[in-house]
């Protein structure tokens, strides 16, 4: 398991995970959330409204694994997106996806 989806489960274990279409979608709007993770499998509709939920509310959005591997850093099966609710936790997950591209 790469570090990303390590950092990903290490905010789950903290609580500062929203996992789910519907919870991250909520959890954008609340201004509570510091990064957006959707699944290169996702729908291109659930890309595009995250794309541009997130730029609207200023929130960094990458397209990044698969829904199992976003789903088991998480404790799920699967998941299409993912929300981190803590800076800490996002800054560390983007610079990581930032020196993986």
């Amino acid at each position: 398991m790469n570090k990303i989806f390590s950092m990903i489960g290490l905010a789950t274990r903290a609580g500062k995970t929203v996992a789910g279409e519907f919870s991250v979608e909520k959890a954008v709007k609340s201004g509570k959330t510091f990064l957006v993770l959707v699944s290169e499998e996702a729908s291109d509709n659930t890309k595009k409204l995250f794309i541009n939920k997130c730029k609207y509310y200023k929130i960094p959005v990458y397209v990044y694994g698969s829904k199992m591997e976003l789903g088991s850093s998480t404790g799920n099966r699967e998941r299409a997106s993912i929300a981190i609710m803590d800076e800490g936790f996002s800054r560390t997950i983007i610079k990581l996806l930032e020196d993986n591209h």
